[in-house]
């Protein structure tokens, strides 16, 4: 009888290991510049050495060179990441304003949610800015824990009187108004994991920082006086707290014994706002365009013993991917009713595969009319409709990463074989549910501007 006791339990144990899934943590930057982290091979010198954390992520792992977001700014990147679908499909074109009245649409299905039914406990900490209203929070999207604020933006340091969509809040509580957000958003996910160890658990770590206000810990700036430029040394405290969280956060995988037992992956929601500080060499433009520097980013990922330490990818990978991906990770299967518009990196990521299949990448800024782009193997298109005669312009962008030399008139059949396949896909789109781009947006703008707070432009570094 002992016997078999001690049998049954032999095989529970080895079945809990066998279905035991892989952790998955997104550590998510906002508004960092491409050349702002050591593990670029472009780093800036006034931040080489500032990240050694972020940096030891792309070092046990692999630094993908080619890496984009679905959006150039803050709502409509996180919109295409959490659905794994292009953003523009459900009209989440623009950044959503303060008090804006509804969010990404509520028929769509958050990853969360599809994790949570394979198993998954999930979290999310920090910016959430994918809507106000209640029936849009993190917690009815299929977040189980969410801590951290509505809106695109906060002040660092506490508040007198927060306002209800700036204040941290926790499952829809307000907190008080105490520390450096950027710690408390670190030790927020510290939390998590410590709760969650002997759980699969997925966590998505939002920070706001490097975004503005350029609000960095006095402690920060005093070892950082070899950057000059006042508002660069603010930005880069900013990156520096960054870091030292995301150390944080990676200490407690380590001591809670997770580390080979998790998929990090660290990130940045759209291409760096060099109008706060942010470094995007060699790339061309800024957050708010299509331009590399509006929407290639910094990306690592770190998974002990699938992936190599020091793997370089140069396959074009979109923030699309990252939910198929997980999927796999999860053990789940992604079915064909999600339509979901990303593809599963996991033979690339372990190497298994040295290419992805060529495929094609594409853009869209404020709705029709707007700036629009693709990207397919070696090639980027790129349209800035708004501007009167302007004509589309072709970059060989494996070559030309700053897109210097538009190549537009040497191949002219090239061009319109994209211009084709651009309005292929945006005759799938809809029109964007609210700001630039949407119905009657100038009539509404007029009116509801100063009610609304809203913005000029979805580039505005406030947002």
């Amino acid at each position: 009888m002992m016997r078999l006791i001690f049998l049954l339990i032999g095989f529970l144990v080895v079945t809990s290991t066998a279905v035991a899934k892989t952790n998955i943590v997104v550590l998510f930057a906002d508004d960092a510049g491409y050349a702002d982290f050591s593990f670029q091979p472009n780093v800036r010198n006034d931040m080489k050495n500032l990240t050694p954390h972020i940096d030891s992520i792309a070092k046990q792992g692999a630094r993908f060179s080619s890496a984009y977001m679905s959006g150039c700014v803050c709502s409509p990147s996180r919109a295409g990441l959490m659905t794994g679908r292009y953003q523009e499909r459900f009209g989440h074109d623009n950044n959503l304003p303060p008090g804006f009245r509804s969010g990404l649409p509520l028929n769509e299905m958050f990853g969360a949610k599809r994790l949570r039914n394979l198993g998954y406990k999930t979290g999310l900490i920090g910016k959430w800015h994918l809507g106000y209203p209640l029936a849009y929070h993190p917690n009815r999207r299929g977040f189980d824990w969410f801590y951290g604020c509505l809106q695109g933006s906060r002040s660092y340091f506490p508040y007198q009187k927060p306002h209800r969509y700036r204040v941290i809040q926790e499952n829809g509580k307000p907190t008080p108004e105490v520390g450096y957000v950027t710690d408390r958003l670190g030790d927020a996910a510290c939390r998590f994991i410590d709760e969650h160890k002997n759980d699969s658990f997925f966590l998505f770590v939002s920070f706001t920082s490097p975004h503005g206000p350029l609000q960095a810990k006095p402690e920060d700036l005093a070892k950082l006086q070899h950057i000059k430029k006042t508002k660069r040394r603010k930005y880069a405290g900013l990156v520096k707290s960054l870091d030292d969280n995301v150390g944080k956060i990676l200490n407690a995988l380590r001591e809670n014994g997770l580390n080979e037992n998790t998929l990090v992956v660290f990130t940045n929601d759209n291409g760096g706002q060099t109008l706060t500080g942010a470094n995007n060499f060699p790339l061309r433009g800024r957050k708010g365009s299509l331009w590399e520097g509006g929407i290639r980013v910094p990306w690592a990922m770190r998974w002990t013993g699938k992936i190599e330490p020091g793997t370089v990818i140069e396959n074009p990978v979109i923030s699309l991917d990252f939910l198929p991906t997980f999927v796999a990770v999860a053990g789940g299967t992604v079915k064909p009713e999600w339509k979901l518009d990303g593809t599963n990196l996991l033979p690339l990521m372990t190497g298994k595969t040295k290419d992805l299949p060529t495929r094609t990448l594409f853009w869209r800024k404020h709705g029709q009319g707007s700036m629009i782009a693709l990207r397919e193997g070696q090639w980027k298109l790129i349209h800035s409709r708004e501007q009167s005669n302007a004509q589309p312009e072709l970059y060989r962008i494996s070559e030309d990463i700053a897109e210097k030399n538009n190549l537009a008139a040497m191949y002219p059949q090239k061009v319109k074989e994209y211009m084709r396949k651009l309005q292929s896909w945006e005759s799938e789109l809809t029109t964007p549910l609210g700001g630039p781009g949407s119905k009657n947006y100038r009539k509404k703008n007029r009116k509801k501007r100063k009610k609304l707070d809203l913005p000029k432009t979805s580039s505005d570094p406030t947002v």
